[in-house]
């Protein structure tokens, strides 16, 4: 995706086993050359998919802020903890615990643990930010 955040204008991506067909190869130069662009389709789906995985996620509704107090419960740490380590109020992170709960569709389960399930949905997301 970084390859392609400024346009895909001259730009091209071939696999490995792409480049040793000279046609190709060629084409690909040629075509990029002239302005172009050239990205191998087995590189395309999976950014596609990703993508929608993504768009289709629970988690695509949380903001900023709550996607980084989310990391927080998944690493375990106590809201107290939470707050220390984001420079917020423990009474902030529990309104964000309550955003997060009320966007993920936990907001009323009872017959699950909250904190659980909501780092379950964020550690199955591909997408979430790693945990340090």
């Amino acid at each position: 995706m970084a390859l392609l955040e400024p346009g895909s204008e001259g730009r091209a991506y071939l696999l490995k086993e792409r480049i040793h067909d000279r046609a190709q190869l060629v084409a690909a130069i040629e075509s990029v050359a002239a302005g172009g662009s050239v990205l191998d389709s087995k590189i395309v789906e999976p950014l596609v998919a990703a993508n929608l995985r993504v768009e289709r996620s629970p988690l695509a509704a949380l903001t900023g802020r709550e996607r980084e107090v989310l990391a927080e419960i998944a690493k375990g740490k106590s809201n107290a903890a939470i707050a220390d380590t984001l420079v917020l109020t423990k009474r902030a992170v529990e309104k964000h615990i309550n955003s997060i709960f009320l966007k993920l569709n936990l907001a009323f389960a009872e017959d699950v643990s909250k904190r659980v399930k909501a780092t379950l949905l964020f550690l199955a997301n591909p997408d979430s930010a790693p945990l340090a």
